[in-house]
């Protein structure tokens, strides 16, 4: 989904840095953008979204290289924790809570400061997902992280709306990402294209182009909005427990934390005979 938003962004006629905490990724990110014709109108900054200097040197390197900084999508994400309640620990809670919901506050955060003292008002955008919208709608500590952005994103518009800064949150539904799709892209695609009244799995870019119409003057008067952008899987009723036991995992015999695309290990814990190991 980033990827895709930076390079619609681009296609739009922005200037762009793409952050990212895998600095391959981040690269190859670079590398696509300049095959694309987009040479000198991007860049990478290696950050960790939840270490505060890093964010405030993410954007100042925007302000720095390109001018300005009107526009910020925090985007950056990992599964998190996964598990029954009573085997999520404290940690992996923490680490899920650090990326998901204290990466959007150090960006919103930051972002209103620069845009703040530039005078001429701002857009920040923030991922949420489907899974903030129920209690059945992915895994818990996720689904918590992301309903906190939500509040965040709501209490941000309403304090920033005075300086002329909107924020607004997306909520992806069955995205096909390399996070999502694990080894087995395939039967993901197959999955996710029938988990919802659309007749197809959600792409990148369907995230980038609600990114952009939010970031764009047709959005003038929109701020404190969640954009859901799931084919319809929220009106029909996510029970993700039951369409996906695997990612739900509330039933499930193992625990652990998946770190996404971060290029960092992910853990699984397995239980036997109803004791952790």
């Amino acid at each position: 989904m980033g990827l895709a938003s930076a390079m619609r962004f681009l296609q739009e006629g922005a200037r762009v840095v793409i952050a990212d905490y895998n600095a391959d990724t981040g690269r190859a990110a670079i590398d696509s953008a300049e095959q694309a014709g987009f040479g000198g109108v991007v860049s990478f900054y290696r950050a960790d979204v939840a270490v505060e200097s890093d964010i405030e040197g993410m954007l100042h390197s925007a302000v720095s290289e390109f001018g300005a900084l009107d526009i910020v999508f925090n985007n950056a994400g990992v599964g998190g924790a996964f598990g029954p309640l009573t085997e999520i620990t404290t940690s992996d809670w923490d680490y899920t809570f650090d990326v998901l919901a204290k990466g959007v506050f150090l960006g919103t955060k930051h972002a209103a400061r620069i845009m703040r003292a530039r005078g001429e008002g701002g857009c920040i955008i923030n991922t949420a997902s489907i899974a903030a919208l129920s209690g059945d709608g992915g895994a818990l500590v996720y689904s918590a992280a992301k309903a906190a952005v939500l509040s965040l994103t709501q209490s941000s518009a309403v304090e920033l709306a005075g300086d002329r800064i909107r924020v607004n949150a997306i909520c992806p539904g069955c995205i096909v990402t390399p996070m999502s799709t694990g080894a087995d892209e395939e039967k993901t695609r197959t999955l996710f294209a029938t988990s919802q009244p659309w007749p197809d799995y959600g792409r990148g870019e369907h995230i980038a182009g609600a990114a952009v119409f939010l970031a764009s003057d047709d959005a003038e008067f929109v701020t404190g909005e969640a954009l859901t952008v799931d084919g319809g899987l929220t009106a029909a009723g996510p029970e993700f427990s039951k369409k996906f036991p695997a990612i739900a995992g509330r039933t499930s015999s193992v625990s652990g934390i998946s770190k996404g695309t971060t290029g960092s290990d992910n853990e699984v814990r397995r239980r036997e005979g109803g004791e952790r190991r």
